[in-house]
């Protein structure tokens, strides 16, 4: 099946073909035709599965289909957990709508960027918002825009936006906008306080999702390496190497290591950099278009990337530090084997990692064999657990004493 038969208009379709669009995923061919049929939607897709494209095609193709007259008016209003994803957002409705006349505008509001120009930019007209948010928050605490107009409403990765304390900040954007509109949400799990989110969104959603679309995953050839700490460094050079992979990318523990390693890279000649969110903004842009261009072969990152950045021709993923937790694990592979392509991710774990990798074994329903590199074996044992004193009976405070504490604080 092609985008031929979805609904869209002949204009779209030769946007698509122009930049080699050529057929759906199963997630578009669901989603873009309940869009277009005015439906809210609840959408289960995972990372990697074009859901960008499955809002942002048929958002565009309403908007073509009733322009607005005079001033351009906010009509859509897609909030995303990071700056980085809120731009590749903007990115796409940018790249569709070219050929669209008139051709919509869109802004993007994020953080690290001058609140007083985003401002401006909404104030002289526009039709999209894509915003973080905080930042959207910000923007209308200064009551320089009127969302009377709005008509869509999407969340993108709506599961990591709830980790970033989003449900408070969802209410106040609730309060501000029409009641009456379109709302579509897409996020990779559905547990209660995503569907207790859903809930005050929406009542009447089409549930969506993909049973026999083949996950990300089983494109990826999975390793693990065990190495103690200090090697790890030189494993990965050596992978470089002996792989001749073109572009990896490295998952670390903190910014600083991040830092600290994409430097030693670069001292030994490999285009290396590191990206996390102490970054500028500008730097962040400069950063991710650069891996984009191909101009960094290794770049050394938290896991402020791990979810929702479209990223094509990643050779490899790294953990060269495990995440901590077990669902991140799928979240950081599957930015390679991307787009049908496939792709390798190797994590490196030492005697303190190997309780927690076999609990991301378990959870992700895997089996790895463990590898080594000759002259970086695992050496050393595993440190022994060490029992704490036991607790001394009526030592320790119960639940009522400490809240009789607190209340006794609370008025003095």
């Amino acid at each position: 099946m092609g985008f031929s038969t979805l609904g869209l208009s002949s204009t779209l379709q030769k946007e698509l073909q122009k930049n080699n669009y050529l057929k759906p995923t199963p997630i578009q061919e669901k989603v873009i035709p309940l869009v277009l049929e005015r439906r809210d939607i609840m959408a289960q897709a995972q990372t990697g599965t074009g859901k960008s494209a499955a809002f942002v095609l048929p958002l565009l193709e309403l908007l073509a289909q009733n322009p607005t007259e005079g001033k351009r008016k906010i009509k859509v209003l897609v909030l995303a957990p990071t700056r980085e994803l809120t731009l590749q957002i903007s990115e796409t409705f940018s790249l569709f709508s070219k050929a669209l006349n008139p051709k919509p505008k869109i802004v993007s509001v994020i953080g690290g960027e001058g609140i007083g120009d985003q401002i401006y930019s909404i104030q002289k007209g526009c039709d999209v918002i894509v915003a973080t948010s905080g930042r959207f928050l910000d923007v209308l605490s200064k009551n320089q825009m009127s969302l009377k107009h709005l008509e869509y409403l999407v969340l993108d990765e709506a599961d990591k936006m709830l980790n970033l304390g989003f449900a408070e900040e969802l209410d106040e954007i609730l309060k501000a906008i029409p009641s009456k509109r379109q709302n579509l949400l897409f996020s990779a799990t559905y547990p209660q306080k995503i569907l207790d989110i859903a809930a005050k969104v929406t009542t009447e959603a089409v549930k969506v999702s993909v049973e026999h679309e083949e996950p990300t995953v089983e494109k990826i050839k999975q390793r693990v390496i065990e190495v103690n700490p200090e090697n790890r460094g030189p494993v990965l050079r050596y992978l470089l190497k002996q792989e001749k992979w073109k572009q990896v990318l490295v998952f670390m523990a903190n910014k600083r290591a991040t830092d600290n390693i994409a430097e030693k890279f670069r001292k030994r000649g490999y285009l290396a950099e590191s990206f996390h969110a102490d970054l500028s903004q500008e730097d962040r842009n400069y950063t991710i278009k650069a891996f984009k261009e191909k101009k960094i072969q290794v770049l050394f990152t938290t896991d402020i990337i791990s979810r929702g950045l479209h990223i094509e021709g990643i050779d490899c993923i790294i953990n060269f530090d495990l995440p901590r937790s077990p669902a991140d694990y799928i979240h950081r592979i599957g930015r390679t084997g991307r787009a049908g392509e496939t792709g390798v991710a190797v994590s490196f774990i030492g005697h303190e990692e190997q309780a927690h990798f076999k609990l991301i074994e378990k959870r992700s329903e895997i089996k790895l064999e463990r590898e080594s590199v000759k002259g970086y074996e695992l050496t050393g044992e595993a440190p022994k657990k060490q029992k704490g004193p036991a607790p001394v009976k009526g030592k320790k405070k119960s639940k009522k004493d400490k809240l009789r504490e607190l209340a006794a604080k609370k008025n003095l």
